[in-house]
């Protein structure tokens, strides 16, 4: 019976100013998505989305009963596992809206790019603490780069980019805090310099991508077509004001003027509704997740733990700067979602998996005597 309990002297070093806000963006994701979404479904979605809560609750006390470490003897089983269910979407699934990024379960869906996203950051800290960190001889680094391509090349041929860009900002984070020269992070910036030419006029990218791309350069130009969702978008968190039009009462987010709005374009309706205030509320709460995140780096005992926070907390910082960015009209639009806010199973339990990972980090950062 033991083994299913979580020591009390553990307990005690659980950070819970983090779980607390992880929670309270969570909740405020639900508000927000039964706001956009009664009208026409009245709890559905909400009521689905505090399943996922529960379940994902469940999970991180799961995860902290064993040691992150013996996780990580299981790192190359994740994240094989996670591959073979890229490979077998990417054979299998039908594109939907573009892109075949998921796997059908009866009535429900899975994307395996969100799990395979943890896979990769389990990986990538293992192999580099078996490798004392020594990340900059060129043996080490090719593996660890393979290891790094194989999941981004099986999802970028969905065509899934933003889950790619994820990945990649994942193992840039990692890369960056293990001491990789810094010339050779350069040149990796200046090499997509080159790629991005060369992707324009080539036939790799899919028509909606190019027109993504054109809309983000001027959304007024495709405002009726192609651009309406951004537009709306904007319209919508723009006449929030200060104070939010208030709750149930966002004419845009609410009415089934944005697209994906329960989803990809939730922060519209955190604009239209609370307005900047609110705005500037959820992502207070995003920089005290992150930051928690990094000062848990920072006393982590050893290697896989310190990157195993500092991969969560690149792969979040990179969702919500994109996820925001893009509702806004600084980012292109891409498929991403916003951590903890924005409706979907795989999204919100892979979050709650990797949050776990690093309250586990956190928990034994130091050696507790019994």
């Amino acid at each position: 019976m033991n083994r299913f309990l979580v020591s009390k002297k553990l307990l005690k070093q659980l950070d819970t100013p983090m779980i607390i806000t992880a929670l309270l963006i969570t909740i405020f994701g639900i508000i927000n998505i039964y706001s956009v979404t009664y009208s026409t479904l009245g709890f559905y979605y909400a009521k689905l989305q505090i399943l996922w809560l529960i379940l994902g609750i469940a999970i991180i006390y799961f995860i902290l009963l064993f040691n992150y470490n013996m996780i990580g003897i299981y790192s190359k089983l994740i994240y094989w596992s996670g591959v073979i269910l890229l490979l077998y979407n990417d054979i299998t699934s039908k594109a939907v809206k573009g892109a075949s990024s998921w796997i059908r379960l009866g009535n429900r869906a899975i994307e395996p790019g969100e799990f395979v996203k943890l896979g990769l950051i389990l990986i990538l800290a293992k192999k580099l603490d078996d490798m004392d960190g020594n990340i900059n001889t060129p043996k080490n680094f090719l593996i660890l780069s393979i290891y790094a391509f194989i999941p981004m090349f099986l999802i970028i041929i969905q065509p899934n980019l933003g889950m790619t860009l994820i990945c990649f900002f994942v193992t840039l984070g990692i890369y960056f805090i293990s001491g990789l020269n810094l010339k050779i992070i350069a040149a990796g910036f200046l090499s997509t310099v080159p790629l991005s030419f060369i992707l324009w006029f080539s036939n790799i990218l899919k028509p909606y991508q190019r027109q993504r791309i054109l809309v983000f350069l001027d959304p007024e130009s495709y405002q009726q077509n192609s651009g309406f969702q951004l537009m709306q978008s904007i319209i919508s968190i723009g006449s929030g004001g200060l104070f939010g039009d208030g709750f149930l009462k966002g004419i845009k987010s609410s009415g089934g003027f944005i697209p994906e709005v329960h989803t990809d374009f939730i922060f519209a309706a955190v604009g239209e509704q609370w307005g900047f205030l609110g705005a500037l509320f959820l992502i207070l709460l995003y920089v005290i997740l992150i930051y928690r995140m990094l000062k848990l780096a920072k006393q982590s005992k050893d290697i896989i733990g310190r990157l195993i926070c500092v991969g969560t907390a690149s792969g979040f910082l990179f969702s919500v700067l994109q996820n925001i960015g893009m509702t806004i009209g600084i980012m292109p639009v891409a498929g991403i979602t916003l951590p903890f806010m924005s409706y979907g199973g795989s999204s919100i339990l892979v979050n709650f998996m990797s949050l776990g990972l690093v309250l586990n980090v956190g928990m034994r950062k130091s050696k507790i005597n019994f």
